[in-house]
C-alpha cells in the first residue's frame, strides 16, 4: 500500500473529523454520503437504493458500537505520546492502528458492496467498470505528467497543509523539516497506477459474476498486498520512514501555542466521537 493511499485511507476513516460542519453531523449523514459517492460510478435504481440503505443500517450500527471506541483509544494514545519526546516508531504505530481500523471497515463494508453487486444489472456493472477505467485515465493524466520537481512541491504542500491544520502556522525551521522530507520522497505514482490497472483487469473478470465470484473478490482483496511488486513495496517503506521521521521531528519542535492547538484539536475530536457513541446507546 503506498504512503499516499495510506494517508488517503486515514482521511476516509476520519471523514467525519474533517467535515465542513460538526463531526456528529457529517458522521450521522454517512447513510447519505456513501450512496452519493457510489452514484458517481453507477446510477442506481430505486429498489437498489433501498437495498443499499437496508445494508448500510447494520454496517453503521456496527461501526458506531464496535469501532468508534477504538478511535478513542487511538486519540488517547496520541495525546499520551505528546507528553514526552515523540519517536518515529510512535507515529508508525498510530498509522498502523488507523490502517487496521480501515481494513476492518473494508472487510465489513465489502459484504454490503457484494450484496449491491448481486443486484446490479449487466449494463450497470459495465457502467461501473467503465467509470473505474475512466478514473484510471484521469489519474494517469494527473500524476504521470508531473515533473519530479512538481511531485516534490506537491508533496511538500500536502504535508504543510495537513500540519498547519493541526498545529497552526509553522516557523521557518519547521517548514524546512517538511521540505527536506518532501525532497527525499520517492515517486510511487507509476507503481501505484500499474497495480491499479492490474487490479481493474482482475476485478472486471470477477464481476462477470460467474459462480463463486463473491469469494473470489474477498480472496483477491485479502491477497492484494502479497501480490504487490517489490518496487512498489520498497517505495512505500522508504516514504513511510521519511514521513514518520519528519512528523516526529515536527512534533518535537512545536511551540506552546502549537501544542495547545494540537491538544485542543484532539480533545475536540474525542468529545465528538464520545457524543456519537452515546447517541448509539
Amino acid at each position: 500500500m503506498s504512503i499516499s493511499r495510506r494517508l488517503w485511507l486515514l482521511a476516509c476513516l476520519l471523514l467525519f473529523l474533517q467535515g465542513c460542519s460538526s463531526t456528529t453531523f457529517v458522521y450521522n449523514r454517512l447513510d447519505f454520503f456513501i450512496p452519493w459517492y457510489i452514484g458517481k460510478y453507477v446510477d442506481l435504481e430505486r429498489p437498489q437504493k433501498a437495498l443499499l440503505k437496508e445494508e448500510l443500517g447494520p454496517f453503521l450500527q456496527w461501526h458506531r458500537r464496535d469501532e468508534l471506541p477504538t478511535y478513542l483509544d487511538i486519540i488517547d494514545g496520541i495525546t499520551r505520546d505528546l507528553d514526552g519526546e515523540v519517536a518515529p516508531a510512535q507515529i508508525s504505530a498510530t498509522a498502523d492502528a488507523f490502517e487496521s481500523a480501515w481494513l476492518r471497515i473494508e472487510a465489513r463494508g465489502l459484504e454490503w458492496m457484494l450484496a449491491l453487486g448481486e443486484a446490479l444489472s449487466d449494463d450497470q456493472m459495465r457502467e461501473f467498470i467503465t467509470s473505474l477505467r475512466e478514473k484510471q485515465v484521469e489519474y494517469e493524466e494527473e500524476y504521470l505528467t508531473r515533473t519530479d520537481a512538481e511531485f516534490h512541491e506537491e508533496a511538500y504542500e500536502n504535508l504543510l497543509d495537513s500540519a498547519q491544520d493541526y498545529m497552526g502556522r509553522l516557523d521557518r525551521e519547521q517548514r524546512a523539516i517538511l521540505q527536506q522530507a518532501a525532497n527525499r520522497m520517492q515517486r510511487s505514482d507509476s507503481y501505484w497506477l500499474q497495480e491499479r490497472a492490474l487490479w481493474l483487469d482482475r476485478l472486471e473478470n470477477m464481476l462477470q459474476r460467474d459462480e463463486g465470484w463473491q469469494q473470489a473478490v474477498r480472496d483477491s482483496l485479502t491477497e492484494r498486498e502479497d501480490n504487490a511488486s517489490p518496487e512498489y513495496l520498497a517505495v512505500y517503506e522508504h516514504n513511510s520512514d521519511v514521513i514518520y521521521t519528519a512528523l516526529a521531528a515536527l512534533a518535537n519542535t512545536r511551540t506552546d501555542k502549537q501544542d495547545q492547538r494540537l491538544r485542543r484539536k484532539l480533545a475536540d475530536f474525542r468529545d465528538d466521537i464520545q457524543a456519537l457513541i452515546a447517541q448509539g446507546k
